[in-house]
């Protein structure tokens, strides 16, 4: 009786054994697949992670290159509105405000029975000559005592009087440009320039800047 407990005992134990040892092996063979699941579904993440990451510079260098084509756009937008502004400018179309100077020339006095009268007054070469030297220095914009002038102004001398464009002046003659002060007043009184050569033709010069200057457009100077 003793020998059967014995063996059947022995019998359970081992069976037990045998139970754990199995669910034990089926555990770690389960924990494995699971290992195995986890990491290939890491991966296939990082896969994913890896094809965003790339997408992403892809627009993102797509997008650098729309921001720098509307940006060169634009800059060449701006630099049209601004040639068209200053051509404005040049052929009198809009009125402006500026900084500038006025060159004022006036006749010599003249001397009864020493030389030619014609000698002491001015003449349109002498406007002419400051009107070049100031486009020349930069002018944006001139008038010849309140008439705006532009490339295709006629100045022509009538005897004593200066005929603008159709406008009959007398001196003394206001030359009013809108500018960079001192460049284009440097300009007119170099050694040996615009002003010496006016002086030594008997043609009184005075150059002043003005801190404001209003020109009209010609449009509405002549009507």
């Amino acid at each position: 009786m003793l020998t059967f407990v014995l063996l059947v005992t022995g019998f359970l134990v081992a069976w037990s054994m045998q139970t754990t040892s199995n669910r034990a092996s089926e555990s770690q063979v389960d924990s494995w697949e699971l290992d195995d699941e986890l990491r290939l579904e890491l991966l296939n993440e990082q896969e994913a992670t890896l094809s965003l990451e790339e997408e992403l510079q892809s627009v993102q260098q797509e997008l650098q290159v729309l921001e720098d084509t509307i940006s060169q756009e634009e800059r060449t937008y701006f630099n049209y509105i601004e040639d068209i502004d200053r051509l404005r400018m040049v052929t009198g179309e809009v009125p402006v405000k500026g900084m500038g100077i006025e060159v004022t020339l006036d006749d010599a006095e003249y001397i009864p029975g020493s030389d030619n009268p014609n000698d002491y007054i001015v003449h349109e070469q002498h406007l002419q000559v400051v009107i070049d030297e100031l486009l020349v220095a930069g002018a944006e914009a001139i008038a010849i005592n309140g008439y705006r002038i532009n490339h295709q102004s006629a100045i022509n001398c009538i005897g004593p009087v200066i005929d603008v464009d159709g406008n009959t002046s007398f001196a003394p003659f206001v030359i009013t440009a809108i500018g960079e002060q001192e460049t284009l007043e440097e300009s007119l009184q170099l050694t040996g320039g615009v002003t010496d050569q006016l002086v030594n033709e008997n043609v009184q010069v005075r150059v002043e800047k003005q801190s404001e200057v209003y020109l009209e457009r010609i449009a509405s100077e002549r009507g």
